[in-house]
């Protein structure tokens, strides 16, 4: 054990937070609120995706204590914009989808222009530098802290576009490597770039080289995304989820009238890409913790039952991201109003993109009002 190091007598405490864009302010207000009402959480394994890679990176690499680290966090996301991420002039966006456009109706002959993604996504990577401080590219914060015993293991997951394989990549001492034919973990000291990778959402951000391949969103083709944590020795798992769990009313209303907009579908399928997979993932941990129950301990093998607790928010937050769509930036607007957008009552693909403090700021409360709501129950389940 690390000088430092604490076990837990109930097991080793791990964060896991899911993408959606701009929707992952939402949280930072979680953990805003158990930063605040529960000041003694110590989540010592950190994983993410796409958005929630970028958030538990920071917290890795914050040289303060965890309040502290969540706070200023917190203070980022609230003054967050658009233009902080991408480039949002008219002429860059112009560009970019005429790319693609002559890309799309070029037949494929050598003269067609290479494209990437729809959005240039040099802001967030000065962001990331700036916010993260690397050398070199290597986010060293994170060796400082697992060198102090503060963490123990840091994991973000991408997409090798090249294979198709989810790559997980791990920081973090006595760590057992995994590998299945299409979900393997690489040690690695983390970077600028491991952290753009995972975030980059397909089509909208350019993937990222590391090494010989590119990378994209570490959601898509994520079938297990509690793995990375149970693989790296978590007993209990607080995961954080950016979708809304609707009640059979609201489930059963349709959010557009007719012919379904690119943006619905767009939506839907990001969704069910991004956010669905945890749900189910959840379900098959739990049928696995009460089947251990039933066996003799001498008959688990190398399986163990973890503890889990889901928090989602209580709002629809795809819902409140129409109400903002007017304050976009007049070139983003154009191409989101493009696609259809604002014909949907619950604009998904829209509340990606959402970088306004407008509608950060609520996100952020909800997720602390959220942890006040369930405040008994996640106390019970994060202290020792």
């Amino acid at each position: 054990m690390r000088p430092g190091v604490q076990d837990s007598p109930r097991g080793d405490l791990a964060i896991t937070l899911s993408g959606g864009g701009a929707r992952a302010a939402y949280q930072v207000g979680v953990l805003r609120g158990l930063a605040r009402h529960l000041p003694r959480t110590r989540p010592v394994i950190l994983t993410g995706e796409s958005a929630g890679a970028i958030n538990v990176v920071y917290l890795a690499a914050y040289p303060g204590a965890l309040p502290e680290a969540i706070e200023d966090l917190a203070s980022l996301w609230s003054q967050l914009t658009a233009d902080q991420l991408f480039r949002v002039g008219p002429l860059s966006l112009a560009c970019n989808v005429l790319r693609w456009g002559t890309r799309l109706i070029s037949g494929g002959a050598a003269i067609a222009p290479k494209v990437r993604g729809l959005l240039d996504t040099a802001p967030l990577r000065a962001l990331l530098e700036r916010s993260l401080a690397p050398v070199n590219g290597e986010i060293v914060g994170i060796t400082e802290k697992l060198e102090r015993g503060l963490l123990k293991a840091i994991a973000l997951t991408t997409i090798n576009y090249s294979t198709g394989q989810t790559v997980t990549w791990v920081q973090g001492g006595q760590i057992l490597d995994w590998e299945r034919p299409l979900r393997r973990s690489v040690r690695a000291r983390l970077t600028v770039d491991h952290v753009l990778a995972s975030a980059a959402l397909p089509f909208m951000f350019p993937a990222v080289r590391l090494g010989d391949d590119w990378y994209g969103d570490g959601g898509v083709r994520l079938h297990a995304p509690l793995s990375p944590a149970i693989h790296l020795g978590a007993r209990r798992i607080l995961a954080v989820s950016t979708r809304y769990q609707p009640t059979h009313e609201e489930a059963d209303r349709p959010a557009v009238s007719g012919y379904p907009a690119p943006a619905q579908v767009a939506g839907i399928l990001l969704d069910a890409i991004f956010l669905d997979l945890i749900d189910y993932d959840a379900l098959v941990l739990e049928r696995l913790n009460r089947l251990l129950g039933k066996l003799p301990r001498q008959e688990w093998g190398d399986l163990r039952p973890v503890d889990l607790l889901v928090l989602r928010p209580s709002q629809d937050l795809a819902k409140l991201a129409a109400d903002c769509e007017s304050r976009l930036p007049r070139g983003l607007r154009f191409l989101t109003r493009g696609l259809g957008t604002h014909e949907t009552s619950r604009p998904a693909l829209l509340s990606l993109l959402m970088f306004l403090p407008e509608y950060l700021q609520p996100l952020i409360r909800i997720g602390e009002s959220d942890v006040e709501a369930r405040l008994d129950e996640i106390a019970a389940f994060v202290t020792d």
